[in-house]
């Protein structure tokens, strides 16, 4: 295809409606041919973007032998919307489930993925992740994170695979990658917005367009520069959870008044310009919610990982019935969807608690955070519980019982609950209470990519030459419902392969 069509094709983010073009995050950026620029920079590699999958690449590629890498990143601080997840990292056959007795493959692993999914993932992909997840888990190890010394079994997955890091957010990982990065001598720029591609002749990607001095919000200020890259771009500019108009043309219940968990910088100006070139819109529809969140903070806040850790030994109920509604470590849309069925008479939200015994709670060092800053309660008692929340008192107790009984059996005859890490852990005073609702948290739709990380082209299903992409940007891979802890293996084992396909290792 000549330089002319590549330049002027439609404008493929017509495939995703109408609506969503005209709702688009202000300013697109537009792709130019290498003959209209001046270079200003040369690299080998341009990273787009800082959070785990950009700094995975980055460390690799200079490792297997790249002389000139630099990372440009959107905002102020490095790290990206990862810096703020939970640091939760599931992989199978780990030396810590080895040494608790746990029983994983990568087969299992793609096997629950592939359930929670919905019968749309994409199992290669998959299959690639969970076969490398050890190995990402190893590079930040060797960077210098640091993990809680136990594993958690987060919903959906059949089995303990899950560490996290001693301070309980992905700042734990990318802070020790992003010091790797500079010791091994990767460039770094922050306030460094993307605002298109540059192709050569035939329209191969060949560098970027960069404003140096960007400040959010505040579009054309700064100084544009031509970066030029010659072995190729990565791409790992992450979702659009920010991007509220975005988000509503696939979803029109995700408005304004959904709370999100990403960093304000998620709004997806990187995917459009991939789909302006030609990449292949993937299940831009789905998008999770977080069904572990707090409507009493912003953001993630310190609820979600108390949450996560808990959820396994507490009980989620629905304050009309004072009884349990779901399987409370079942996959987060099955979750988040019983979630925002909880309603009061009238119809409006009524936010479900979760109940746990403090003495099991207080395990997780969020707890005495959730406490202090009031976004959770403690409670002497099941009658003061009852009362604060307003559910009814003999039918909390009713289902306090029955559920005991099913931690004593190992079998949860409500909901199919897997019990193993609720063995021994009977819900009892003093409790510890948080109120549950879902806020959006994770974009599974993206541009396709082959398992070499390579952008996949909508005309002629060939990859896009010089063009790479990892981490959240990418769609299809985790289907309708992407599992906990699966984000930052796939981040970093893709940002891995992207330098390894550029560097031919």
């Amino acid at each position: 295809m000549s330089k002319v069509d590549l330049l002027g094709r439609r404008n493929f983010i017509k495939g995703l409606g109408a609506a969503s073009v005209a709702m688009a995050t202000p300013a697109l950026a537009s792709s130019v041919s290498a003959n209209e620029v001046k270079w200003d920079e040369t690299v080998e590699i341009a990273i787009i973007g800082s959070g785990f999958a950009g700094l995975a690449a980055g460390i690799e590629a200079t490792r297997k032998g790249c002389k000139s890498v630099t990372i440009f990143e959107k905002m102020p601080v490095f790290g990206g919307n990862s810096a703020i997840n939970g640091g939760l990292f599931a992989a199978p056959g780990t030396p810590m489930q080895k040494k608790e007795g746990v029983d994983d493959s990568v087969e299992r692993m793609v096997s629950d993925q592939l359930k929670s999914g919905r019968g749309i993932a994409d199992e290669e992909l998959l299959r690639h992740v969970a076969s490398h997840a050890n190995e990402a888990l190893q590079l930040t190890m060797d960077a210098g994170a640091e993990f809680h010394p136990y594993l958690q079994q987060l919903g959906g997955h059949s089995v303990p695979r899950t560490y996290q890091t001693t301070v309980s957010c992905g700042a734990g990982i990318t802070q020790p990658l992003l010091k790797e990065c500079r010791k091994l001598g990767v460039g770094t720029v922050s306030r460094a917005k993307f605002e298109g591609f540059v192709l050569d002749d035939n329209g191969k990607v060949v560098g970027a367009k960069i404003r140096t001095g960007y400040y959010f919000g505040e579009e054309g200020k700064g100084k544009l520069i031509y970066v030029k890259a010659t072995r190729g771009v990565i791409m790992a500019t992450g979702g659009f959870g920010q991007n509220i108009d975005l988000r509503m043309a696939q979803d029109p219940t995700l408005t304004a008044e959904v709370g999100c968990t990403n960093a304000k910088g998620a709004t997806g100006e990187g995917m459009f310009e991939m789909f302006r070139l030609g990449a292949i819109p993937v299940h831009l529809a789905h998008i999770q919610s977080g069904p572990w969140a707090s409507p009493d903070e912003g953001g993630f806040g310190y609820v979600s990982n108390y949450s996560i850790f808990n959820f396994p030994h507490s009980i989620a109920i629905n304050r009309m019935t004072g009884k349990r509604f779901m399987n409370e470590i079942a996959d987060r849309k099955t979750r988040a969807d019983a979630e925002l069925n909880c309603r009061d008479a009238q119809g409006n939200p009524l936010p479900p608690i979760m109940i746990t015994s403090y003495e099991h709670a207080k395990e997780h060092p969020n707890c005495k955070k959730v406490l202090k800053y009031n976004v959770g309660w403690k409670f002497d008692s099941v009658e003061e519980l009852a009362k604060h929340f307003d559910v009814p008192l003999k039918e909390l107790k009713a289902q306090i019982e029955e559920y005991n009984g099913y931690v004593k059996s190992g079998n949860d005859e409500q909901f199919g609950k897997n019990m193993g890490k609720a063995k021994g852990k009977y819900i009892k005073a003093p409790f510890t209470v948080v109120r549950l609702w879902p806020k959006v948290h994770y974009c599974q739709g993206g541009v396709q990519v082959t398992k070499e990380a390579r952008v996949k082209d909508s005309f002629t299903g060939q990859p896009i030459e010089g063009l790479f992409a990892a981490g959240e940007v990418c769609g299809g891979i985790h289907g309708v419902s992407r599992l906990g802890s699966c984000s930052i293996p796939e981040c970093m084992v893709m940002g891995m392969t992207a330098a390894r396909t550029i560097m031919g290792a």
